[in-house]
């Protein structure tokens, strides 16, 4: 299994990865009450016409909307398999 580091805003709709860290820490914190916790699992469910805001599911348990800006924070392993 090969992984390499990117961000959440840069995946289409389909694809799973992992989370990794975070690029802004003040927005860190109410992402990570919100479930993004480094080492969960993010799928990519879909995104609106203009590419913004996106929806993903946290851990298979639940979906969330975010902004792409706000996805743009959130540093992610893509998964290789």
């Amino acid at each position: 299994m090969e992984e390499t580091t990117n961000i959440l805003s840069e995946f289409s709709p389909g694809e799973s990865v992992l989370i990794d860290g975070f690029t802004d820490e003040e927005l860190s914190l109410k992402l990570m009450e919100m479930g993004f916790v480094p080492g969960t699992v993010v799928k990519i469910d879909r995104e609106a016409p203009l590419g913004c805001p996106v929806c993903v599911t946290i851990g298979g348990d639940y979906q969330v909307s975010l902004r792409k800006s706000e996805a743009a924070t959130v540093l992610v392993k893509s998964i290789i398999v």
